[in-house]
């Protein structure tokens, strides 16, 4: 039970192919009590995949750039928990235009910024009330070290995600609080149909030395997990790698 007692806050649970539904659902059979995020058109589909789960989980509404909704995150999270131990993000948008590099208007990258990037400051400042314990916050990113075909400014978005993490393990780690990310292998879940073309990844396999499987999330949901529990005691600031072996290869 490696998450025995932990109170954990999720996003990002979609549907049941997104990484964020099996970190939950990891997450509750190892002990843990989770709620979940989700807002707008999505809300409803998220209360409907909830049911999945071994466990009800609560629904509350967060929009990351809504600032009223994450001036209230704490209070309508201490409806079900009087406190966190934990917060996933897993969070990422950009407008269709955006994955056009040379054409892209400042319009589209700037919510690419905001929702991919900003958002995860965001969530970890709106969650500190809940976290007076320490604890640990893990986001999700898509190695940033690389101009991948495609991703254009949703690299760069996510760039900028990768260095946000740093600050903040920077700046919360006095408090107790950890932040660590998990750079996963390409996984076919409803975000990456946003992204052109990218069924070019689906040959990663070839070239990671593990071998990748595009339709299999739980690897990556693992490792959120274990940074999530108190196995990582002291690890922050960190990019965990959970892609096959890829990044390492040079391909």
């Amino acid at each position: 039970m490696l998450m025995d007692g932990k109170k954990l806050l999720i996003t990002g649970v979609l549907m049941d192919s997104s990484i964020a539904f099996h970190v939950a659902r990891l997450a509750q059979e190892q002990g843990a009590e989770v709620v979940l995020t989700s807002f707008g058109r999505t809300f409803r589909i998220t209360q409907t995949i909830a049911r999945r789960l071994p466990k009800p989980a609560p629904v509350i509404e967060l929009d990351v750039t809504d600032t009223e909704h994450l001036a209230t995150l704490a209070d309508r999270v201490g409806e079900h928990t009087d406190h966190l131990d934990g917060v996933l993000h897993s969070i990422g948008f950009a407008p269709r235009g955006a994955f056009n590099f040379m054409e892209a208007p400042w319009e589209d990258v700037s919510t690419a910024v905001h929702v991919s990037a900003y958002s995860l400051k965001a969530l970890a400042a709106a969650c500190l009330p809940r976290m007076s314990e320490g604890g640990s916050v893990v986001g999700l990113t898509f190695d940033a070290q690389y101009a991948w075909p495609m991703y254009d400014w949703m690299g760069v978005a996510k760039a900028a995600f990768e260095a946000t993490n740093r600050y903040l393990a920077r700046d919360l780690g006095p408090r107790g609080i950890r932040a660590n990310l998990v750079s996963a292998g390409p996984i076919a879940t409803t975000a990456a149909k946003s992204i052109p073309e990218f069924e070019q990844f689906a040959r990663w396999g070839e070239h990671a030395p593990l071998g990748w499987d595009v339709k299999d999330p739980v690897p990556a949901a693992q490792a959120c997990v274990a940074l999530l529990s108190d196995w990582f005691p002291a690890t922050t600031g960190e990019i965990v790698h959970v892609d096959g072996g890829y990044h390492a290869t040079g391909f």
